[in-house]
């Protein structure tokens, strides 16, 4: 706590024996500070308790950041998963758009094939029939007209077979099939 000085060796004037004093009072002012510190028990419970207050509000806030940190983390995973599904569905449909391009191209192959086919044989019908002796006249006629203008034939044939469509349908709804 505080030095003695041996005896013998005091102040040599009354301003030094004033500093002294001073100094020493100053010295036991410190000493009773501390005493008085380490008696106040309720003061250091109050400072023990506002040092863990301070403890824990700085790890609350490391706790929020971390959470924040880790709720950002699964966001960004959620979004690029997100992204990645997106992007597997467009392919997917961009395949699935393609194949419906071929598949419709080769339907359309084949229809045309078909509808030559169809034509050709209709010409080699009209034909014979412009050629036989059997087919009435008028006939005759009206199948020449259609070989040389088949565009009209075509049309008029699709729409009786539209006509006997109907026809059967309607049939079919009167009888409650």
């Amino acid at each position: 706590m505080t030095q003695r000085k041996p005896h013998g060796t005091g102040a040599k004037g009354p301003d030094e024996l004033r500093q002294q004093i001073e100094h020493t009072r100053s010295q036991l002012g410190d000493t009773v500070a501390q005493l008085v510190g380490r008696a106040d028990v309720k003061g250091r419970a109050r400072a023990r308790a506002a040092d863990l207050r301070d403890k824990a509000g700085a790890m609350t806030v490391q706790l929020r950041a971390g959470a924040a940190q880790a709720g950002h983390g699964v966001q960004d995973r959620a979004a690029k998963a997100g992204h990645l599904v997106q992007d597997r569905a467009t392919r997917a449909g961009h395949t699935a758009q393609e194949r419906m391009a071929k598949a419709g191209q080769l339907v359309q192959e084949r229809a045309g094939h078909g509808r030559h086919t169809l034509q050709d044989r209709a010409v080699h019908a009209g034909h014979a029939m412009e050629h036989d002796a059997r087919v009435p006249r008028p006939v005759r006629s009206a199948v020449g007209a259609a070989l040389r203008h088949p565009r009209p034939a075509l049309v008029l044939g699709a729409a009786a077979a539209a006509v006997v469509g109907a026809a059967v349908v309607w049939r079919r709804i009167d009888r409650g099939q």
